[in-house]
């Protein structure tokens, strides 16, 4: 048995989830296997803990989970153990380019989610964690993102091609997985690091193994140490057993 690898983060949008929005059998009986070899398998998503949870119960994850592109970091299901608030300053900023381009939009606060259709005009009094922006109009969203840069502060990455998904600067899956070894006392080098969008680089990266899902952005799939199947077709039980099961 090969024990390189002793953590597996798994994003779950396009990764760990098939397009149905559902975890397959396949994948999660190759997950219960890893498990059963002393493997920790930590969720990390850009969702929120309360919508990430559900998924973890689903495969019995006790271990540590890293929600909100690593503005959360919890050391089991429902225990906190970091989080990075983002200043609301930023936040009514960020809503003004949203209403000026007139496009999808949504933030998380600590307790639940605002978007375009149920905004909150009490910006100032709410602890928040991310805001997201949503257009298929790739002009809007290249203006967007200028924006954004101008703004600095920053930690500006996507979920889809479609989307831009805004962190403070600094906090990303990368720095949440640190926060997790440190947990765990474990090295970056004994991680195994899987996703399909930007938000995922910076893990994919710095991890022992950066897997890219077969369906990936192309610049996620570039800078990636393996290119596994799509999530369509069990992509991480192709990675558990080529580089954990061995």
């Amino acid at each position: 048995m090969n024990n390189k690898y002793k953590l597996l983060a798994l994003d779950m949008d396009g990764t760990l989830l098939t397009s149905e929005q559902v975890i397959s059998q396949g994948t999660s009986k190759w997950i219960q296997k890893a498990k059963d070899q002393g493997i920790h398998v930590c969720l990390s998503t850009g969702r929120s803990f309360g919508n990430a949870l559900p998924y973890g119960e689903e495969l019995g994850l006790a271990t540590p989970m890293i929600t909100v592109n690593g503005s959360e970091v919890w050391r089991a299901p429902h225990d906190l153990y970091h989080r990075s608030l983002m200043d609301p300053r930023l936040i009514s900023d960020m809503y003004d380019i949203a209403a000026a381009e007139g496009c999808w939009y949504w933030a998380y606060t600590v307790d639940q989610v605002y978007n375009k259709d149920n905004w909150i005009d009490e910006i100032m009094g709410n602890e928040w964690l991310k805001f997201g922006y949503h257009t298929k109009d790739d002009e809007v969203r290249h203006r967007i993102l200028m924006k954004l840069q101008d703004m600095g502060g920053l930690e500006i990455t996507n979920s889809s091609p479609h989307n831009l998904e805004v962190n403070p600067q600094g906090i990303n899956k990368a720095s949440g997985i640190q926060k997790v070894c440190e947990l765990l006392g474990l090295e970056m080098s004994e991680v195994i690091a899987v996703g399909d969008s930007m938000n995922d680089l910076a893990a994919i990266e710095v991890a022992g193994l950066g897997v890219a899902m077969g369906n990936a952005q192309e610049v996620v799939k570039e800078v990636a140490d393996f290119v596994t199947a799509s999530n369509d077709e069990d992509g991480i039980a192709e990675v558990i057993q080529k580089f954990i099961l061995i």
